[in-house]
């Protein structure tokens, strides 16, 4: 049997080839079209969209943090600056591992857990090409070390920034204020676009009340980088608008005269211009120096002086609240002479203590023997308090609290900084309100020498001395005297503002009280007059001891025996020239003991600083 032939089918074969060749062209060609279509896609339709992408690889967007406004005294001294400083500053978007790189960086400069706490936390609320610090303030060495292995660390720059600087330390820090590190609880009251690239804001004072002035704006630069994120070149810049400066109404020279006078003691004193309201000097002591804040206080030291027995902190001036004592008799005198309660010749005999009627309870003058028979003249002039707790008892709290809030007692004075207390001036209402309770006669009695729920700050005892000296004219204090505008280089002059205006219903009651005080300092039996001597001027003053805590009826105060923090506050208040005011002082010297030994002498060097001085 022969074998099988299988003959070629030239037909089929080259009808499947040319299927192939056919298949082969069709899938090529949609290749093709598909190849063209994604290239018409990138080039044309979404030419913008890759654009931006391939310049936000080449092009980066920096904020530029406007200088912060300058502070100056009413003499153009200096209070608060700017200074150059380098500072380590990280863009998140830059670095591959954040955690590696602060490693490796901790090598070459020593940072804290503080530093990077605040680090991470404004890494959180910072957009990711927004360059952000870790550590401010470098020094020089810091700053070589760095500089010469910077190339090995992606994202990190050091950049000159301008820190705040106070030249004169401690000086006036209470009413300056310090600024600190930007927080979240700061951003969120403030415009966070114009935040960006600011690593400080105002914190306390005046640096926080007019942080909107101080500030500025940011501007914005647009920056050619290189692959490592280097700048190579700048494309546009917008330039930021400086803040604005400030003048304020406080005479440098009478602060520190004020600050001085008070040596170790603690407390506070106040100078108020009464003719318009400028605070000259606002004192609390101790003080503290506010450069320790500005690049982040350490922990262990932000806890000395918090915890501090002394309190450096705390503003004595506009937060401070304190039982007024005999300060306020000059006003409860006016006001029983005005309210036509008592006349100035009546007579009260003092034997050393008071009775209500049909009580047992004694109410205890200063003067262990008593007085004798005082009229109002002698009673202020020797601050007898037995005359003061009858004028209380027959004005009676309702008609003493509304006479004393008109010249601003228990009121804010809305001076313009931060943290002010409006203090306490009781009443009936006032007691139902805060304790639910009802008014007895004796807390009217112990109101009449400023004693019981009665509380003032510094301040407050400071303006309304200013409006006594005017008869009842009552300004607003205030601290900024100028505003210099960086944008049109104009002084924008803040306008004295009268707030209170109680019109005498005589003349001679003024007159009378007006005498009184002056009594206190040159009067032979003043409680003031150990300050009288070489007076170049006339002072109308008032002492004040003010009770720290109660003595029961059978015991006495002894200064001696008494824990320091449980003496008598001293006080005094003032104003001089007598005929012609130029100056408001409240000093409160906190356990003190005497105000006539201890704060009076403080108020004679303030004024002796600001009216001796050559004009």
């Amino acid at each position: 049997m022969s074998p099988r032939v299988h003959l070629r089918d030239d037909y089929l074969e080259s009808r499947l080839i040319r299927r192939r060749l056919v298949f082969s062209a069709v899938f090529i060609f949609v290749l093709i079209t598909l190849v063209l279509g994604r290239l018409y896609v990138l080039q044309i339709v979404d030419y913008a969209h890759f654009s931006t992408l391939s310049d936000s690889n080449r092009v980066r967007i920096k904020a530029l943090p406007p200088t912060r406004g300058l502070i100056f005294d009413r003499n153009g001294v200096v209070m608060a600056n700017n200074l150059p400083s380098y500072r380590l500053e990280i863009v998140s978007e830059q670095v591959d591992d954040i955690d590696l790189t602060l490693q490796q960086l901790s090598r070459y400069i020593d940072f804290s857990e503080q530093d990077l706490k605040r680090f991470k936390e404004a890494s959180h609320r910072r957009r990711p090409f927004e360059s952000i610090p870790l550590k401010l303030n470098l020094d020089d060495t810091e700053v070589a070390r760095l500089a010469v292995n910077l190339h090995q660390f992606k994202g990190v720059e050091i950049n000159a920034r301008l820190t705040r600087n106070y030249p004169l330390d401690e000086l006036g820090v209470h009413a300056l204020g310090y600024v600190g590190r930007v927080d979240t609880d700061d951003l969120t009251k403030v415009d966070e676009a114009n935040y960006a690239g600011t690593s400080h804001i105002g914190k306390l004072g005046l640096e926080k009340f007019y942080e909107d002035e101080l500030h500025g704006r940011v501007g914005i630069q647009q920056v050619e980088v290189n692959a490592r994120g280097r700048t190579l070149r700048v494309l546009s810049e917008i330039p930021p608008v400086q803040g604005n400066n400030l003048y304020l109404t406080i005479d440098s020279k009478l602060q520190k005269a004020a600050e001085l006078a008070f040596g170790d003691n603690a407390g506070s004193v106040v100078a108020i211009d009464p003719n318009n309201g400028e605070i000259l000097a606002l004192v609390s002591m101790p003080t503290f120096d506010p450069n320790l804040f500005v690049n982040g206080i350490g922990v262990d030291l932000y806890s000395e002086l918090r915890d501090s027995l002394r309190r450096p902190l705390f503003n004595r001036a506009l937060s401070g609240q304190y039982p007024p004592g005999s300060t306020t008799k000059p006003f409860y005198g006016l006001a029983g002479l005005e309210n036509n309660t008592i006349s100035k010749n009546k007579k009260v005999f003092c034997r050393g203590y008071y009775l209500l009627p049909n009580e047992e309870r004694r109410y205890r003058d200063w003067k262990k023997e008593g007085h004798g028979l005082v009229d109002m003249k002698t009673a202020i002039t020797q601050s007898c308090d037995v005359y003061f707790y009858d004028l209380a008892y027959s004005q009676g709290i309702d008609k003493m609290s509304a006479f004393m809030s008109e010249f601003g007692f228990g009121v804010k004075t809305s001076i313009d900084s931060t943290g002010e207390k409006p203090g306490i001036m009781p009443s009936r209402e006032w007691k139902r309100k805060a304790q639910g309770m009802i008014w007895f006669p004796g807390e009217t009695i112990i109101t009449g020498i400023g004693q019981g729920a009665m509380l003032v700050t510094p301040l407050q005892l400071a303006n309304s001395t200013a409006a006594m000296a005017l008869k009842g004219k009552r300004y607003r204090p205030y601290l900024v005297g100028a505003i210099d505008s960086s944008q049109t280089d104009l002084v924008r002059e803040i306008q004295p503002e009268v707030v209170g205006n109680y019109q005498l219903k005589r003349e001679q009651n003024w007159q009378h009280i007006h005498k009184s005080m002056v009594n206190v300092v040159h009067g032979l039996r003043g409680t003031a007059r150990g300050i009288n001597r070489g007076l170049k001027y006339k002072v109308a003053g008032k002492t004040g001891t003010a009770q720290v805590y109660g003595v029961a009826q059978d015991e006495e105060y002894d200064a001696e025996t008494v824990a320091d923090k449980l003496r008598d506050h001293a006080l005094f208040i003032s104003y001089a020239p007598a005929e012609a005011p130029r100056i408001a002082v409240a000093v409160i010297v906190e356990n003190g003991g005497s105000g006539s030994s201890v704060a009076a002498p403080i108020a004679r060097k303030v004024m002796d600083a600001y009216l001796d001085r050559p004009s």
